[in-house]
């Protein structure tokens, strides 16, 4: 449905890589990311350089680990105007594909920063599944859609997930911190942090040290930060039986192809799946699960042309490169607190998944999505200090749910039930609702809910509007109370169903923060979050 009477009235692990030098940012490969949009830039800052050895560098916020979540919050910030230094301990960006899907709320979250088409560009739609079967397991069996496919509306525009390897997804986020001027600090690892009232004091493993107001440990699921602070992180296991996982290349003549997704479950030592990553000719990931609780994963080039050639239908010979390889037994588990002090955990820093359905990648990058623009907030507009608490009210029982979800896959497809994946695996359904930043309903949306796309008379759409590090007031047939400065920007717009009547604040992340039948208590929820300003 498209909208009318449209008017503003605001302006508007084994790496197989080589090392580099200690200490100092790595250019990343040529991506084909595109600069950042005017819409979706604020006052940039420049990145923190880390000091000469021996020496302080002080910043606002000190985010360790470059990963997916460290690399979206520095993007995050940067676009924000926020001081920020990003340090990894490794001496590049991790180089294999942990995960690899991109799940639609996630898109909306790159459609934000700037980065959809190049992510789109990137990736490509998964692939159907392949059995193989035979003797030999060279027969080709049934296909099946294991993620269950959607068709794009206009309230949800990214339908689909996207397969793209984690190793390109960070170059697409490195390439575009790079535009921002935000850089990565390599071979920086944090061996100590010591907090006070007015900030957090990091010491480096070379002497160095980082003053920083807050932290962020975006390091990991054995996050060195998360075991210093005491905080336990509670959990189960969610299948006894470990798992290797390996990116590898393969000759052109090897009986795989990017068109499916391949699978075999013919061996006795248990199943392998070969899944084709975009960005290179015959890149697959390879996941291989052991029927033997015990057995130990071989993670040398050997041992993984090994197990192909013993599991598949590829030899050994037809493996050209092994990039990386790593064993893990499938894992769910939460941190008991996000926050201890100034420093806050995200990511897998904060919660553990299970590769099933791909959740924990984009539960990550929404992690720093969530929490950036509450950092700017407090560093930049003056909120109080406990907006920062809501991070963690609002992130943690998101995690809980998720962790829930994706452990019931996994177990599901161990039993070989029905494992395809619905509509719940695409995070567009999730929410703040209840919340303590959601306040109030209008025509058909609650506060907490996720603000939905839509046309505009121009061509355009409501993600348009909403791109950008600032606030969006969208007033549906509805007058809208006029508001002073840049930080709240305000649309006049004609009926629309997804919305209904009424006035919806939609915050920096997407959610709708704030709605009503008029603009009785908006300046008190602007307020509340350092967002007021009036003519």
């Amino acid at each position: 449905m498209e909208l009318n009477n449209v008017k503003e009235l605001a302006p508007t692990v084994t790496p197989r890589t080589p090392a580099t030098t200690p200490g100092t940012p790595t250019t990343p490969p040529e991506t084909s990311a595109t600069p950042p949009e005017t819409s979706a830039t604020a006052s940039e800052a420049p990145a923190t350089p880390l000091p000469a050895a021996g020496a302080a560098a002080t910043t606002d916020v000190l985010i360790v680990g470059a990963g997916p979540t460290g690399l979206t919050l520095a993007i995050d910030l940067a676009r924000r105007g926020v001081p920020a230094l990003l340090v990894e301990k490794a001496d590049r960006l991790f180089p294999g594909s942990r995960g690899k899907g991109i799940q639609p709320r996630t898109l909306e979250l790159l459609d934000d920063l700037g980065l959809a088409d190049a992510a789109l560009r990137a990736g490509r739609d998964y692939p159907r599944m392949r059995d193989w079967v035979g003797p030999d397991g060279t027969e080709r069996g049934r296909e099946w859609d294991m993620i269950e496919r959607a068709r794009p509306t206009e309230q949800e525009p990214y339908a689909n997930a996207l397969l793209l390897g984690q190793a390109r997804f960070q170059e697409l986020l490195y390439a575009h911190l790079k535009s921002l001027g935000g850089d990565v600090a390599f071979s920086a690892e944090v061996t100590a942090v010591v907090q006070d009232a007015d900030g957090v004091t990091a010491s480096l493993a070379d002497g160095r040290t980082v003053r920083a107001r807050y932290l962020v440990a975006g390091d990991g699921g054995r996050s060195d930060i998360r075991r210093a602070l005491g905080i336990a992180m509670e959990g189960e296991s969610v299948d006894p039986k470990p798992m290797l996982v390996a990116d590898l290349t393969v000759t052109d003549d090897a009986v795989v192809d990017d068109l499916n997704w391949h699978v075999w479950t013919r061996s006795s030592d248990g199943g392998a799946v070969l899944c084709p990553l975009p960005g290179e000719p015959n890149l697959f990931q390879l996941i291989a699960q052991y029927s033997d609780e015990n057995a130990v994963p071989d993670t040398s080039d050997a041992g993984v042309r090994r197990l192909v050639a013993a599991r598949t239908a590829v030899t050994g010979e037809q493996i050209t490169e092994v990039h990386w390889a790593s064993d893990f037994r499938p894992r769910a588990a939460l941190a008991d607190r996000y926050r201890e002090g100034r420093i806050f955990l995200a990511g897998d820093a904060a919660h553990i998944h299970s590769p099933a359905g791909g959740q924990g990648l984009n539960t990550s990058v929404q992690d720093a999505y969530n929490l950036a623009w509450k950092l700017a907030q407090v560093l930049r507009r003056g909120a109080p200090d406990t907006l920062l608490d809501t991070y963690e009210q609002e992130r943690r029982p998101i995690a809980a749910d998720v962790l829930g979800m994706s452990t019931r896959l996994h177990r599901t497809a161990i039993l070989g039930e029905n494992s395809q994946r619905g509509s719940e695996v695409r995070q567009l359904g999730l929410g703040y609702r209840g919340g303590p930043l959601s306040t109030g309903r209008a025509g058909a949306l609650e506060a907490g809910d996720r603000a939905p796309d839509g046309r505009l008379p121009d061509g355009g759409r409501i993600f348009d509007l909403l791109r950008g590090p600032h606030f969006t007031l969208l007033a549906f047939d509805t007058p809208a109370p006029a508001l002073a400065g840049d930080l709240v920007r305000v649309h006049e717009l004609g009926a629309y169903e997804a919305y209904g009547r009424g006035l919806f604040l939609v915050r920096p992340d997407g959610y709708v923060g704030w709605a009503g039948e008029d603009a009785t208590g908006l300046d008190d929820y602007l307020a509340s979050i350092g967002a007021a300003e009036r003519p």
